[in-house]
């Protein structure tokens, strides 16, 4: 495994994350404790120590199925990255939640969840720009990180060229962008990419197979179920993604080499990008996760030793 610094904090995450949305139940399936706890030991044998998640997956059931493998390990082997702004209803619906004392309840619903008494990494979570320019919220967060409750505030842009809540990261304290990007979607590239280079800010590059397409096994006309968040993306657009993607798989991965391991060492290439955050449904797709760090060679601005 490789290890990054993300942005100007103090912690030196795996360039390989553990994302859990699916552990929230709309992925497919549900998940017991035992598959959650595989997963996660699985990753942290393979030296992965970032899990991202969020206290809407679920109502902060993936919190709570992390919080339960972390109650019997050891807290110091993991970096937690979870987000707040949305309250889950049920499956597929949520309301927004960010102001400020919305946003402290959520906070302790988290920690209780994920049974620890501090959050490494706290990110608002994909909201309008109108909650995100509200100084009460991040002076209350300031607060929480001044209490311990809290070692770092981040943003989880929702658009992947939110460039205003991206620029205003250094005023409000945030250090790390959370942002899609993968082969198939470079937008960020453009304008969030530099501006996050130029502040130091760590970028956490989410939806890194983009949403398993890139993963390979996919191929045009598949048919998602209903219980699966993909069966609400747009079907023309997705067979069009598809379609590109067999197109990669045949002219740019090298022979032998597995698309998903591939797909997740291209983006770590980017001199932006600290880390990606792939979910996994098995024991298995983190060992393919995993092998991309093999693929990572060049040297990187934020490489570290450990």
């Amino acid at each position: 495994m490789k290890y990054r610094r993300l942005g100007s904090t103090e912690l030196n995450v795996s360039v390989i994350g553990i994302g859990t949305w699916q552990f929230g139940g709309e992925w497919g399936r549900e998940y017991t404790q035992e598959e959650a706890d595989a997963i996660l030991d699985k990753g942290h044998e393979l030296g992965i120590n970032l899990i991202d998640t969020a206290e809407c997956y679920g109502d902060h059931l993936s919190e709570a199925l992390i919080g339960n493998y972390i109650s019997r390990r050891n807290r110091g082997d993991w970096i937690l990255a979870t987000k707040f702004g949305h309250h889950f209803h049920e499956r597929f619906s949520r309301t927004d939640v960010f102001n400020a004392e919305g946003v402290i309840a959520q906070l302790d619903l988290s920690l209780k969840a994920l049974n620890t008494d501090y959050i490494d990494l706290y990110q608002f979570h994909s909201g309008p720009d109108q909650a995100f320019d509200n100084d009460d919220l991040w002076t209350t967060l300031d607060k929480q990180v001044e209490a311990g409750k809290i070692r770092y505030l981040g943003t989880s842009i929702g658009s992947n060229d939110n460039l205003h809540q991206t620029e205003a990261s250094t005023k409000v304290n945030s250090r790390v962008i959370q942002v899609v990007y993968n082969r198939l979607d470079r937008v960020p590239e453009e304008r969030v990419f530099p501006s996050c280079q130029q502040q130091d800010l760590g970028v956490l590059a989410r939806v890194p197979l983009a949403s398993g397409y890139l993963s390979g096994k996919y191929k045009p006309g598949a048919v998602f179920g209903n219980t699966d968040v993909r069966h609400r993306h747009d079907a023309e657009s997705t067979l069009l993604k598809l379609q590109e993607v067999e197109r990669i798989q045949r002219e740019e991965v090298p022979q032998g080499v597995e698309m998903a391991s591939w797909a997740l060492a291209w983006c770590l290439k980017h001199s932006a990008v600290t880390a990606v955050i792939p979910g996994c449904k098995d024991t298995e797709q983190v060992i393919a996760n995993a092998k991309a760090a093999e693929l990572v060679v060049d040297p990187h601005p934020q490489d570290v030793r450990i």
